[in-house]
């Protein structure tokens, strides 16, 4: 049994990512092997989560994943560890929009049976933090609220009236953070700044977070807090239930499929990183080098050829807008992408890739893959997206249905293909998306945890075809 917390905020920018972080960090310092995770579809706070316990930051999202993937999903990655730490989203009970507690917080504690820490930004009130506190922890019965952090308290005055206010609540006190401008983590239009792009300063900050959290916080109560979780009952999630389609139609699990029906190498999938293309799933390599590939991690921004023997590409999300002068001057790189591509080789290209792929980005020369251009734009296209396959290809069958998440400042003419790759049906109809030869590109981020056959479709598609 693995102990755990969930860091739950009554509002977005409480102060989540830096309690959630700071406790990673104080608690790995002690020698604790800590296991991040982070509710929904952020890819941006799970690095940070990884800086501060030297593992991969893992997500926990049940509208992409299911409900039924969530404890299998938390066991595989906190398999080992000694405590777990759960960074909530938005609010507590927010979810997925029109879907009830779907994808919030607070079911995904419930699913985890986990007890939940309330961090309230205490900065404009004093009394009224109980009645805050108070509705939080009464609202749904089956969320136990088993402590608060007050956050961003002025002066010992201040503390003094927030613990009194609280002392009749029956929720603890387990931590008070004074305001504290060396732990804060810049952002910009889509979030904080990813670590892959400030590495030192990031480091600076979580050692930042993890001494505030160390001088504030009652570090024994919430381990004994996190140990009173009683056990899941859950299998753990492993990237072997990926399975193969046969020539002949039938399902035969990888793990126990005829030699003769596996391919004789492995083939290479050349995945996008640096600071370019930071938005990853950790469980998609997993997958892919489970469905047999090897997988061989590159940065556009700096290397010129694609990995040796590539025959597959996944270029994930990213900040492309911010180093679309760097992209455009790898000129060999894009030569050998454009060249991949037309050999009819697969390519998975999510949003950041997308635009990596178009013809331009802003003016800016990008791959020219696709007959389209994309620019920067002042509206957020931000959500959850239910999506159905128009059109056969390295990702999908025609037919199939994938939930995904959208959220970008950018947009792309034309949105979608003379073959589109997903028919959306919420929150409004539309089709978006390019499929031609081996190439699936669109805004819509995946999850493949929930949907393992897409890898295993994607790897068979690589085949022994053309490499790079």
């Amino acid at each position: 049994m693995v102990a755990r917390l969930v860091i739950a905020a009554p509002s977005s920018g409480a102060g989540k990512t830096t309690v959630a972080t700071g406790l990673m960090a104080a608690f790995a310092g002690r020698g604790l092997a800590v296991s991040p995770h982070k509710v929904g579809p952020d890819y941006i706070d799970p690095g940070y989560h990884a800086l501060a316990t030297g593992r991969p930051g893992r997500n926990l999202d049940a509208y992409m994943c299911g409900t039924g993937l969530i404890a299998p999903l938390f066991e595989h990655g906190a398999r080992g560890c000694d405590l777990a730490v759960v960074e909530g989203v938005m609010g507590l009970y927010d979810g997925a929009a029109d879907q009830g507690e779907l994808a919030s917080t607070a079911q995904v504690a419930k699913l985890l049976k986990a007890p939940v820490v309330l961090v309230v930004d205490a900065s404009s009130q004093s009394r009224s933090v109980a009645a805050l506190v108070h509705g939080f922890a009464s609202w749904d019965p089956e969320v136990r609220i088993g402590g608060v952090i007050l956050n961003k308290v002025a002066t010992d005055r201040h503390e003094h009236l927030l613990r009194e206010a609280l002392g009749e609540s029956g929720v603890p006190v387990l931590g008070v953070l004074r305001r504290a401008p060396a732990v804060a983590t810049p952002s910009r239009h889509l979030g904080l700044v990813p670590v892959a792009e400030r590495q030192a300063q990031a480091v600076e900050a979580v050692a930042a977070q993890a001494e505030q959290v160390l001088q504030g916080c009652d570090l024994e109560g919430l381990l004994a807090l996190a140990r009173s979780a009683p056990e899941l009952h859950a299998e753990a999630w492993t990237p072997e239930v990926v399975e193969r389609l046969t020539a002949g139609g039938r399902v035969v699990p990888t793990r126990s499929a005829p030699a003769e029906l596996l391919p004789t190498t492995r083939p290479v999938v050349a995945v996008a990183g640096g600071a370019a293309f930071t938005f990853s799933y950790a469980e998609h390599a997993e997958l892919l080098t489970a469905a047999g590939a090897e997988v061989v991690t590159f940065d556009p921004l700096r290397d010129e050829r694609l990995p040796e023997g590539t025959s597959g590409l996944v270029i994930g999300g990213g900040f492309p807008e911010m180093y679309g002068s760097e992209l455009s001057a790898n000129d060999p790189l894009r030569k050998a992408v454009a060249e991949l591509a037309a050999s009819g080789a697969p390519i998975a290209a999510e949003c950041a890739g997308l635009l990596y792929l178009a013809r331009s980005l802003d003016g800016t020369p990008m791959c020219g893959v696709l007959d389209a251009d994309a620019r920067m734009s002042s509206r957020l296209t931000l959500g959850y997206r239910d999506a159905v396959a128009v059109n056969d290809s390295s990702l999908a069958a025609a037919g199939a249905r994938m939930r995904g998440h959208e959220f970008h400042r950018t947009v792309i003419e034309p949105g979608a293909g003379a073959a589109v790759a997903w028919g959306l049906r919420q929150p409004e109809r539309r089709v978006e998306g390019f499929v031609q030869q081996g190439v699936h590109a669109s805004y819509v981020h995946t999850h493949w945890a929930g949907a393992p056959e897409a890898a295993v479709r994607f790897v068979e598609h690589c085949g022994n075809g053309p490499a790079a």
